[in-house]
């Protein structure tokens, strides 16, 4: 796998991923998305930012059980594997190091 990056749609999903747990699935996570970050997205955008996630080998899906309130249908919970987890430090560490950089914006101050 070569130098990956991610999104700022892709890392928020990553991180709910997470913080979701067994709860990771898509409308759990379009619904996080809004409380947590402000950002209404379409259920397709969560579909496909979760598939390009997982066809890269960041995350992994498993069918939950059928429910009646989905009318029968399974839902599809998504977990992070252990690239995506090395994937989000990468990321946070990156952007750490330039805030720590940048003296007059520092978090500290206020």
């Amino acid at each position: 796998m070569g130098k990956e990056y991610l999104g700022e749609l892709e890392e928020l999903v990553l991180l709910l991923i997470v913080m979701l747990k067994e709860e990771a699935y898509g409308l759990a996570i379009r619904k996080a998305l809004k409380e947590q970050a402000n950002r209404n997205v379409t259920i397709g955008a969560v579909h496909g930012t979760v598939n390009r996630l997982e066809s890269k080998g960041f995350v992994e899906s498993t069918l939950g059980g059928a429910t009646k309130e989905r009318g029968g249908r399974r839902k599809r919970i998504f977990t992070i594997t252990a690239a995506g987890k090395k994937l989000l430090q990468n990321s946070q560490d990156v952007k750490v190091n330039i805030w720590r950089q940048i003296p007059e914006l520092s978090l500290d101050k206020q």
